[in-house]
């Protein structure tokens, strides 16, 4: 099957119903107990610096845990896994010195999860498995100060976040994913630069991938990070026509609703939620079993309002295997025709019909 054979597959089974997206990579890592020479590997042995939680480096030293890890989302029943790439760019990898390993961090990350997928889809040819290129988020912004004393002073500038972002693209196209997902976006302006690494990829010449873009509300007050409400967020993305939008991290199930019902209201492609286990704990630990996630999941299915569904911090496969099993044979959201209007946003959303 080629790649546009699967994008093709991809977007027909969207239709039909509500795709599964894998859970937490972090959780999972964490309960290998790995120690330093597991992130070192062959390749990294006289690194200076220690790489212990560098997880994303896993792809290259320890890739049989990232299989596996890919087997088990997908055994529990996941259409769609991620590849280990989260914090994958130059400027993330910077605080492990790590720089000149992001091509070959995305490009395996990419390759392994291409591999499991296919090996499930060949045995499971009813059921294909699909992956997701993980593009996440920067430790510095473009939408924010970095000095509290200087409005205007940023660590970053739009030229180097692109630029972070195109070199793990790329490597991530060449690596055979089937989507890019930009996700657990606090910036705006960073996802931005994201998407307009990803169209000019296109305009390169390289193959066109569908774009999932996912957001974070980061606490009760409805916006993200960098100030945006649910609604200004797809106003500010929407030019990017992406195969799914949706809403990450940061709430569990409980308090991700609402803002989750506002994205299907205003977005006219597929919506798209993985939220926590709950909230954390006084140790940072996520309490909310794979029963509860499912039930609530279940609920917001059967209420119309996503079409993919997945699991972020503290979900596990059995998590993801609940959710699975909560929506099975319910009908995914059809995603609404909108009045023609022009719409805007700054912090909040402009509309001129």
């Amino acid at each position: 099957m080629t790649r546009q054979d699967r994008i093709a597959a991809l977007k027909q089974i969207a239709k039909e119903r509500i795709l599964i997206l894998d859970g937490s990579w972090g959780v999972m890592i964490q309960k290998r107990g790995l120690d330093e020479a597991d992130y070192r590997g062959e390749r990294f042995a006289g690194h200076a610096q220690e790489l212990k939680g560098n997880n994303d480096l896993l792809c290259i030293t320890r890739p049989d845990i990232i299989g596996d890890l890919h087997d088990q989302y997908y055994a529990a029943g996941a259409d769609i896994s991620e590849t280990n790439t989260f914090s994958a760019t130059t400027i993330a990898q910077a605080e492990y010195d790590c720089g000149e390993a992001v091509y070959d961090i995305n490009y395996q990350g990419a390759r392994i999860a291409r591999e499991r997928a296919d090996a499930w889809t060949a045995k499971e040819p009813h059921k294909p498995r699909f992956v997701a290129g993980s593009i996440g988020p920067l430790p510095k912004m473009l939408s924010m100060s970095s000095d509290v004393n200087d409005p205007g002073a940023r660590l970053v500038t739009f030229d180097e976040v692109y630029q972070a972002y195109r070199e793990q693209m790329i490597a991530l196209h060449d690596g055979g994913v089937d989507l890019y997902l930009i996700e657990t976006i606090t910036d705006t302006l960073n996802c931005k630069a994201a998407i307009k690494a990803i169209l000019d990829l296109e305009d390169e010449g390289y193959e066109p991938l569908p774009i999932w873009i996912s957001g974070t509300i980061t606490d009760r007050s409805g916006r993200t990070l960098s100030g945006q409400t649910v609604e200004a967020f797809w106003n500010s993305v929407k030019h990017a026509k992406p195969f799914a939008i949706g809403l990450n991290c940061a709430l569990g199930a409980d308090l991700m609703r609402p803002h989750i019902a506002e994205l299907a209201r205003v977005a006219d492609t597929l919506v798209s939620a993985y939220p926590n286990a709950g909230l954390p704990n006084a140790m940072g630990e996520y309490d909310e079993q794979p029963h509860q996630t499912g039930h609530q999941l279940h609920e917001w299915a059967e209420q119309g309002l996503v079409n993919i569904l997945g699991g972020c911090c503290g979900t596990t496969p059995d998590h993801i295997r609940h959710v699975a099993d909560a929506v099975a044979g319910l009908t995914p959201r059809q995603p609404p025709e909108r009045p023609t209007a022009m719409r805007l946003a700054g912090l909040e959303p402009f509309e001129l019909a």
